[in-house]
Order: structure tokens, then sequence, then C-alpha cells
């Protein structure tokens, strides 16, 4: 992902038992006459609050990113040693659920390292828990995955810096209750001695049982006889044109490519033959989800024989950050799901497992294969998909531009340009010629949001830093106008920085430097692009972290502006208006998960059960349609990522349209088809 919206381990509080709260126990008490010392407001109101006879706190999130109330021990750090874990209770007051996160950091903490998270979808009108497990309850070490058996957490419990209630990047003002900020006591319910194995032959989970969970090799015959049956029984989506485009709908010029037209107010995307096209897509379409087995002696039921018919499945992967630290960044690794899929067609299963995808995006609604997917399933695809790219080469980076996937480049860099234009060439020249790709996604999740102060933070010699320097030259002349202007104390145009409190005429200077730079991104891989490509899409970046300027710059150059939006909804009235960018817009990746079907994370936007995680598809499926500047969205992900957690990153999230087994999941695919088949005409009709 990509996606991650949220720039920490996440850990999804779902099954563990919760506890009322005994005074003693309490970590920060709560008065009603007054807030406690040691918790500071960031972007939110706070006062106490009498509810329901009790003491609390009630918390006003204003609309930014990541508002909080953040609280500090009396001393340097909390040590908790003696309690199973810590938990909050949350009340919210309004009509609609909310997301809240509770972050809990040990020294050093800032959400990327030393920190971790719990999540839970407060429902309205009623209470919900934080609740966060401490490490040393279970008898095992559970690395390399972000969610757990039994929902512990990774972090020191023994040196507890902070911890904070937060919203994520929240569209609209809300108001929650806290109450209870407590310590859980260590018992015979909390102190788990987790039994191993817990992955069952085909990747499941052995402690859960659920609706779906396939129990033996010979049910995958049947389970292909009915899925074939239902397919072949269920009408296809009325009024699609052979691109998946609305053939009643109106006809526009056709230009034998993939375009965009704005129709009436509304932004489409228009198929070669000249049709409204609103594209509806699932990522990461590929059989290669693999997992880490080095390091975890006893956690599988039975791997097979690495020489056996199932070989393919098993790999090796090295240069691993910290996630896999056990087996210093590298060792052997397994793909459950390639190993399925061998069990399930047999030996030559990748021709079968590619016609059936063909077979069910088409009746699950969706008409585009989208991101980061199997390059064998783009070349003999019969349906519209996306270009996959990034620029990759011998050009610096900028070096005190560090966002949570890495360091920006240094667009600037002279060598960027031409690892570009290598970059571009094979992808472009390889569907050049092909009608059925809607365009390119170059890059994603760049961290566009470090570029602003990085540059400054960054040597003399980085190359985008030399022409930021540059055009200040040019406007202040000398480093004492700029220092009066921007009320910086720099020395000389070598040791200025950022100032910490940027004025209107630093931030005009600086919003200029941002446009130009993300501008000269831009234009550099359109340029790429079209030299071996002048006939498809530019899509953009997918944008989850940004800025105001980079946004603007994309839309001034590339065809559809993308982002990853990882959230309940798009709003109707969002990029409309005065924040219209004048380009159509596409998401490149959202989703919602459960912990109902096994899996120890929900992902990075929880929902309680399947059910109401296809509720939540369609809902925002209908919201992106309902909103004029959009043209499409796209799902996170076709399979679930691996129990035990992905190589590189530990990601474990129920994420799939199928399980790993290669099972749908019957609510998300139904309501799927339902919503899908709406968008041309709720897309028609949104204001």
């Amino acid at each position: 992902m990509r996606f991650l919206v949220m720039a920490f381990v996440c850990m999804i509080a779902g099954s563990i038992p919760v506890f009322a709260a005994e005074t003693s126990n309490l970590i920060v008490p709560i008065s009603i006459n007054m807030l406690p010392k040691n918790m500071k407001q960031n972007n939110v109101e706070a006062r106490p609050f009498l509810f329901e006879g009790k003491s609390a706190i009630r918390v006003d999130f204003q609309i930014v990113d990541w508002p909080n109330v953040f609280f500090t021990p009396p001393k340097d750090v909390w040590n908790w040693t003696g309690y199973a874990g810590m938990a909050i209770d949350v009340y919210n007051p309004e009509s609609k659920s909310v997301t809240v996160l509770m972050r809990v950091d040990n020294p050093g903490g800032d959400g990327a390292s030393n920190s971790t998270a719990v999540t839970i979808e407060a429902t309205p009108k009623h209470w919900s828990t934080l609740q966060l497990m401490f490490k040393q309850n279970l008898n095992i070490n559970f690395w390399g995955m972000r969610g757990v058996p039994g929902g512990s957490s990774p972090i020191d419990h023994t040196r507890i810096s902070a911890f904070q209630v937060f919203l994520p990047k929240p569209t609209d003002k809300h108001t929650l209750y806290i109450r209870d900020i407590r310590l859980l006591p260590l018992d015979n319910k909390t102190s788990v001695a987790f039994k191993l194995p817990f992955v069952d032959k085909f990747g499941q989970n052995i402690r859960a049982n659920y609706p779906g969970k396939l129990l033996n090799e010979k049910d995958w015959v049947k389970r292909i006889k009915a899925e074939t049956k239902s397919i072949l029984a269920a009408p296809m989506v009325a009024e699609r044109d052979k691109f998946g485009g609305w053939a009643k709908g109106p006809t526009l010029k056709a230009t034998g490519w993939f375009r965009t037209e704005k129709v009436d107010g509304k932004w489409w995307l228009v198929t070669p033959e000249g049709h409204l096209f609103f594209s509806v897509g699932v990522d990461t379409i590929h059989p290669a989800e693999t997992t880490f087995i080095d390091g975890r002696d006893g956690w599988f039921e039975g791997l097979p024989d690495p020489n056996g018919p199932l070989k393919e499945a098993y790999g090796y992967m090295s240069g691993v950050h910290s996630m896999a630290e056990p087996i210093d960044g590298k060792g052997r690794t397994f793909c459950f799901y390639t190993a399925n899929q061998i069990r399930k067609y047999g030996a030559n299963w990748k021709p079968a497992w590619r016609s059936n995808v063909y077979k069910r995006l088409p009746a699950w609604g969706f008409n585009t294969i989208a991101n980061w997917s199997d390059a064998d399933l783009l070349d003999n695809s019969p349906m519209p998909f996306v270009g996959t790219g990034g620029v990759g080469g011998n050009f610096r980076s900028v070096e005190g531009a560090k966002g949570y996937w890495g360091y920006i480049p240094d667009f600037f860099d002279p060598n960027y340009a031409a690892a570009a234009d290598a970059s571009m060439a094979g992808l472009a020249q390889r569907f050049a010629k092909n009608p059925l790709c809607v365009g390119y996604f170059i890059d994603n999740e760049m961290a566009w949001e470090t570029v602003e102060k990085g540059t400054l933070a960054s040597p003399v010699d980085q190359p985008c830093r030399v022409y930021l320097v540059k055009q200040l030259k040019a406007k202040y002349s000398t480093i004492e106008a700029l220092n009066k202007t921007w009320g910086t104390n720099a020395r000389d145009w070598d040791t200025l920085q950022n100032p910490t409190d940027t004025n209107a005429e630093c931030r005009k200077d600086l919003d200029e430097y941002v446009y130009q730079f993300a501008k000269k991104y831009f234009e550099t891989v359109k340029n790429a692009i079209h030299k071996y490509d002048p006939n498809h899409l530019y899509l953009g970046c997918r944008f989850a972290w940004s800025h105001p300027q980079a946004v603007k710059a994309c839309a001034d150059v590339a065809d559809v502006v993308s982002f990853n939006f990882y959230r309940r909804e798009i709003e109707p009235t969002e990029f409309t208006g005065d924040t219209d960018l004048g380009k159509p817009i596409i998401i490149g990746e959202f989703h919602f998960g459960a912990l109902d079907r096994g899996l120890l994370h929900t992902g990075l936007v929880p929902t309680n059960s399947q059910k109401e995680r296809a509720e939540a598809f369609a809902h925002y499926v209908k919201s992106v349609a309902m909103n004029p500047s959009f043209v499409g969205c796209h799902w996170f992900q076709y399979a679930d990522e691996p129990i035990t957690g992905r190589w590189f990153d530990g990601e474990n999230y129920n994420i799939g349209m199928v399980d790993v087994t290669d099972t749908p999941y019957p609510e998300l695919t139904t309501a799927a088809k339902k919503i899908n088949a709406e968008v041309y005409k709720l897309h028609m009709s949104a204001k």
C-alpha cells in the first residue's frame, strides 16, 4: 500500500475482553471541575463534562490532519509492569460512526517508529473501547505482523512516554466523550498461553471457525462448480459496451483511445468508442502475497516439501527494514495463495487463475484491472486496465525530506530526467498500441508533505536547495533582506533554514517553490511517457500525503489527478466550486476490513463484520459516483494479505475480494455488483 494513509503500525482492538475501570487502575483521573494537567490539546477543544452521572472529557475535533488529545506522564515515563494492557472508553454522540485511534509511544515515538496504535469504529450513541494489550502476556514473539493473535502490542509497556486519542484526517468536525483511562488487570483472562501452530496448510487461522473456511482440498471442486454456475446464471451488468463503458449513455467523439471530457458539469473518462466510462476497478490482482517462514518455527501446521509439487510457492527475500529484525531482514518466504492455486488447478494453474479473474470482475460489476496487477494478466486482458510504473535510477533524493515510504527524489538533479526517460520507455512502449490501456499511474504515495521543510534541511549542494536559494537570492538579493521578511536570523545563505513560524511572505515563497518542485516532476514524467506513447492518459502519482501546491501542479500537468483516500466517504462538494482542480480525479486505493473471517487486522478503515464491510464499500463507491469531479475508484485489493504479514512491511489485512483460498467474500462481491451497476446513472445525476 501504498496507504497507508496512517504513518504508523496499526493494531486492531477486536476480540479482547473489555474490563471495567477500577479507581486504583486509572492512569489519568478525570474531574468534572478541570481538565487533566498532563493533557495537551492539538486542534481540538476539550472541556470537563458530566455524562450519565460520571465525569468525562468532551472533545470537539477540528478538520485538520490528526487532531488529538495528548497525554504525558508526571515524570519521564510510565512503567506499567504487572498490567495486561490499557483502555479508554469512548462515546460517540453523533448519528454516524467515527473512526478513532489511540497511539502509544515509547521515548522517541513519532508515529512511524517506537509507536503503536489501536483503531475502533465508534458506533453512534454507544460506548466503545480503545484497548491495547501488552505483549508480555503472550508466550510467543509474533514478529513481522501488524495485527497479532490476541491483539497484543509490540510496544515496551515499561517505558511509555505518551499516548493520545486522535482522528485520522477527518473531513468533518466530530465530538466524542472519553473517560476511564485505565490499566487492565493481569489475571487468567488476560495472561494468554497461546498454542502453536496457528496457521493451517491453506494459510488460514487454525483457531477461528467462520463461514467459508476451507477444510478439505476436495471442497475446491465443489466451489469451482458452484461459482461457475453462479456466474453463468447471473446476468451481466446491463448497458455496458465492450470496454465496460455506458452503452446507453451519451455518445461522444471516438478517438480510439481513452480520454477525459467534462459533460454537463461532470467529469468522465471516455472509451475509445466514445462512450462514457466510470472506472470501478480492483488493485493488486496477482498471486504473489508472500510471507516469511524463517524464524517462525512452529507457526505453521505443515509446510509442503520445498522440492515437491508446491515448490513454486517458496521464495527468498532480503533487505527488509526493522519489521524482520529477528531474521536480520532476510529469509525464506512462502505464498499460501500461490500454493492454493496449484492445489486448485494443478501444475498449469496460471491460465486457469487468469481466466477466472476475467470472469469474476465483470460478474462483480467491475470494468478495470487496477494498479499493481500481474503483468501476465495485463498482457492478455480482454478488459480495460491501467499501467503501473515508477522512476528508478541513479539520482539523488532530498536528504532532509523523508516520509513514510522513504525519501522523495530530487527532481532538480540533472540525472532525474534521464532516469525518467529510461523508466518510462519500456512501460509506455509495452502498451502504446493497446486501446484497452486507460493510462498510467507513475509512482505512489510520495512524501510531498516533507518538501517544504526538507529542502532547506538538506546539504547546501542538494540540487533542489540550490534551485530554491537561487530563486530567493533573485528576489531578496541579500540574506539580511530575506531574514527581515521571513523572520529568520541566518548568518548566510548556506545556513538558511525554515523558520519555526511561517509568516505570510515566507508562506508565499515556499508555496511557489513547492509548486515549481512538483511541476518539474510532473512535466518530466509526462514528457517521458508521451515520448514513447502520446495516446494514453497520465493518471498522476496517487497522493496519500500531499501539499496543496503539489496537487495544483499535478492538476496543471497530468490528465487525471489521483488520490489514495482511505476513509468512509467522499463528500459531494469535495474538489468542486472554489476547490475544483480543473481536472478529473480518480481514487487509486480504498478499502475496509473486519475480524470475523480469521484475519488479525482490519486494515486502515475498520468495520465490525463482513456485512458492514460490504455496506461500507457500497456507501464509498456511491459517494465517489455522486461527486462530479471524480471519474472512478479502485479497491485495494483482490486477495487478503497473508495472516502472518506480507514480507516487506508486515501488513496482514482482511481487505480482499477473495480470501487466501481464493474464495470470494459473498457479502462484498454481491454489494459490489449492485452498486457498480448503478455508477453511471449515479454519476450522471451528480450535482
